[in-house]
């Protein structure tokens, strides 16, 4: 018996789609202690979006620690924390007309939500948080309050309040209005849905199934919170920094929200950072009102800063993401052509695609076949019937097709059909 097994509790969920024992990572790859290499779709759900170890930022990191940096310093002011806001601010936040303040929580994206969902109801006076079907913000109390999965919700031992459930863009199909049926509830008085403190809504859906929100209706939801007097806050965590494309997820929409939730790869090497962006207006904390012992991590502040430098100076990067994400569609769409819509069908945005099947059975069976074939690739959405893409960023064309034609032969297997892919 592994010593996993003796001391790990029930609760690990990856290690058991994926049981062998890792020790090294490097680019896309993965290597499990007998050297066999893995290639990882998987990316740390979403936080490993410049790939394992990459050189430049683990340099940096190797350089302030080496000159004995300053590792922990609760949320005083360091030189590291200094160059990060001042990086996001000229590399990422000006250039696309953004004037946001910044918020260090807990390290956690959950941490990140309770510290939005928090203000926005200390801003309005109001506690009613407006969430939407099939979204996912965490596991904490107040943030699988927002959360729609029954199995994560089942976890918390308490009865979760001070949401509301609404219809997301498309969950009654995309030609039903969702924004009139809301705006229809919060105009009437007797329908029983509290006036709202904040609308808190993904642009792409990650553990949801990759559902995607039109550009229309994320404007539409943006005036609609304006209306009603509530405050929007985008989730960021999984969608943005690159994985679809732009850094942010809501740029493609032209929307500028309240407060943005940023987790994840925001470290740019997997290290643990949270931070919100809140218009300047609505900075109405108290000191210390949302701390956290770890909400000063410098470490994560060298390795994001290198990572903005790094990739986002320019476009090029941006560039090479759409047509890395061009690629995946392609490959995509030929096998749900084949397939059928009655089998199969695209999902997602960017580098965040997937195949929906009829079940999860389907997409499990799947994603062992390619773990056979050492691909790494997990499920999603509310039967985990989703078997999705979430290479790195960075990866070359190379092992992106060899990855997709894994993922392309273990669905031909499953369906005993031969699938052909004219890229």
């Amino acid at each position: 018996m592994s010593i996993f097994e003796q001391m790990e509790s029930n609760v690990q969920c990856y290690a058991n789609s994926f049981p062998v024992t890792f020790n090294r990572a490097k680019g896309s790859y993965l290597y499990d202690d007998e050297g066999n290499a893995y290639l990882d779709f998987l990316s740390g759900a979403g936080s490993l979006n410049y790939g394992h170890n990459p050189e430049e930022i683990k340099q940096a990191l190797v350089d302030y620690i080496m000159a004995d940096g300053v590792a922990h310093g609760l949320d005083m002011h360091t030189t590291a924390k200094a160059d990060f806001m001042q990086t996001l601010q000229d590399v990422i936040l000006q250039p696309r007309g953004l004037d946001y303040k910044i918020q260090f929580t807990g390290p956690t994206g959950a941490n990140a939500v309770e510290a939005a969902m928090k203000l926005a109801r200390k801003i309005t006076g109001r506690t009613n948080i407006i969430s939407f079907t099939n979204g996912f913000h965490g596991v904490t109390l107040g943030a699988v309050s927002a959360t729609g999965n029954q199995h994560h919700r089942g976890g918390a031992g308490v009865p979760l309040s001070g949401t509301s459930r609404m219809p997301y863009c498309g969950y009654y199909g995309y030609n039903a209005d969702t924004l009139k049926m809301i705006d229809k509830q919060l105009s009437d008085p007797s329908s029983g849905i509290d006036a709202p403190a904040a609308f808190i809504v993904e642009t792409v859906q990650g553990e949801g199934g990759l559902n995607v929100a039109t550009p229309e209706w994320l404007l539409g939801l943006q005036s609609l919170a304006q209306k009603h007097g509530a405050k929007l806050i985008v989730d960021d965590i999984q969608a943005g920094c690159g994985r679809t494309g732009r850094f942010f997820s809501f740029e493609e929409a032209g929307l500028k929200p309240d407060i943005v939730t940023l987790s994840k790869s925001i470290s740019g090497f997997g290290l643990p950072l949270a931070v919100v962006l809140l218009k300047p207006e609505l900075d109405e904390w108290a000191p210390g009102e949302h701390n956290g012992t770890f909400r000063g991590n410098n470490h994560a502040f060298i390795t994001a800063t290198k990572a903005l430098k790094t990739f986002w100076a320019d476009e090029n990067f941006e560039k090479e993401v759409v047509e890395k994400a061009q690629l995946v569609t392609s490959y995509f769409q030929a096998v749900v052509d084949d397939l059928g819509v009655t089998h199969a069908r695209l999902k997602g945005r960017g580098l965040m695609q997937g195949i929906e099947f009829r079940n999860g059975e389907i997409a499990d069976r799947i994603t062992s076949r390619c773990f056979d074939k050492n691909l790494i690739v997990e499920t999603a959405g509310n039967h985990s019937q989703v078997v999705k893409c979430f290479c790195p960023l960075t990866i070359d064309k190379a092992d992106l097709e060899k990855g997709l034609q894994i993922m392309v032969d273990a669905i031909a297997a499953e369906f005993k059909t031969d699938l052909k892919v004219a890229v």
